[in-house]
């Protein structure tokens, strides 16, 4: 059998290119190749069959190996080996028989070759998935490379964007925003599994592990923006084991820089009660109060300074009913409704904020700088 090992292997390769599909068309392993594949294999494990030293895997490794830098999925290289494997015992089988030899005899190369089956068959699997794994990890540190050039900006033009967006799996147009995800340690991610959970969700996106946050690239479904980054927050909430930012959307990879460093500022801002996951809200004031954080301090504390002073319960009323105020546009009447408590006393609690920090709710100039302070005493710590 050794000796028609060349002319073996070319007839299993024969057979292996008619029953399975990935080596049918020749498109992604020639049929060259898979004969001689075929012929090693065949010709190691009889050579290794008929002598006593160890098993040469070396053949089914470089098959496994092969195999996978190719595309071949594995399911298909296995039901080769099977194939393969058969074909040569039934070969085998015919020409023992041929030869007269005992069934005693049969029967033990019979335990013989499917020994070595196994053997063959673990080998190439095993090269295959280190091999694949190898492939994934390259792959992933090519896609980590490209989120750190777009967050960096360091990739600027059109085409580069589209050949970038498509490296990632992200569709080429917005809306994309950018998470920010603290790291509870030193090399522990904020987010576990994050782009896996978020694929089940049918929401594509890049990662990046920076030394002091984990940050991703998150395509919204543009015609329902407000639901998806709605389902994208269930689902960072799930996740989170650490502080959490959303930027504002936006629509072009070119803006990720800019995008990422309002995420940082949701993730360094003061936390929420109730929730690891800040969504940054991009309106003027609140850009304003958080763009330079060592002047907007200055200018909370020059403005609300005397606030400081009062009991904790209190300064916390009145920061309160004030904010309830402006979203109220200002009617005290709508303030009382929300805050539930009587108009009268929205508008002695207003009346004592004017006092402590000696400006009018009447005049707009007062009112901008009272509300830009209340806005940084929002947003930062």
């Amino acid at each position: 059998m050794l000796a028609r090992a060349p002319k073996l292997g070319k007839a299993m390769a024969d057979l292996l290119c008619r029953e399975i599909d990935a080596y049918r068309d020749g498109t992604v392993v020639t049929k060259d190749q898979v004969a001689e594949s075929c012929v090693a294999n065949v010709t190691f494990i009889f050579d290794s069959l008929t002598g006593n030293a160890d098993v040469d895997v070396s053949p089914a490794e470089d098959t496994g190996t092969a195999r996978a830098l190719a595309g071949v999925p594995l399911p298909a290289v296995m039901t080769a080996y099977r194939i393969g494997f058969r074909f040569m015992w039934e070969e085998t089988l015919a020409a023992a028989r041929a030869a007269r030899i005992p069934t005693e005899s049969i029967l033990n190369a019979t335990a013989r070759v499917f020994l070595a089956q196994d053997i063959f068959t673990q080998s190439m699997s095993t090269t295959y998935r280190q091999q694949l794994t190898a492939q994934i990890l390259e792959r992933e540190e090519e896609r980590s490379a490209l989120v750190e050039a777009l967050l960096s900006q360091r990739i600027t033009d059109t085409q580069s964007l589209w050949e970038a967006a498509d490296l990632l799996r992200l569709p080429t147009s917005g809306p994309y925003v950018v998470v920010a995800a603290e790291l509870p340690a030193i090399g522990k991610l904020g987010l576990p599994t994050i782009e896996n959970k978020l694929s089940v969700r049918d929401i594509r996106s890049a990662w990046r592990l920076l030394p002091d946050l984990q940050v991703g690239i998150v395509h919204l479904r543009s015609h329902a923006t407000p639901a998806a980054l709605d389902k994208l927050v269930e689902v960072l909430r799930q996740a989170a084991t650490a502080r959490v930012g959303i930027s504002p959307p936006f629509h072009e990879l070119a803006e990720t820089s800019d995008a990422l460093r309002f995420a940082r500022l949701a993730v360094t801002g003061k936390p929420l009660a109730d929730s690891l996951v800040a969504v940054f809200d991009d309106t003027p004031l609140a850009v304003a109060a958080v763009s330079a954080p060592e002047v907007m301090t200055k200018i909370r504390s020059s403005v609300l300074g005397p606030l400081n002073e009062l009991p904790p319960e209190e300064r916390t009323v009145l920061l309160d009913t004030f904010r309830a105020w402006v979203e109220a546009g200002g009617s005290a009447a709508d303030t009382a409704a929300k805050i539930v408590c009587h108009p009268n006393t929205v508008r002695h609690r207003l009346h004592r904020i004017e006092e402590l920090t000696a400006r009018s709710l009447s005049r707009p100039k007062d009112i901008a700088e009272l509300c830009l302070a209340f806005e940084v005493e929002r947003r930062l710590p």
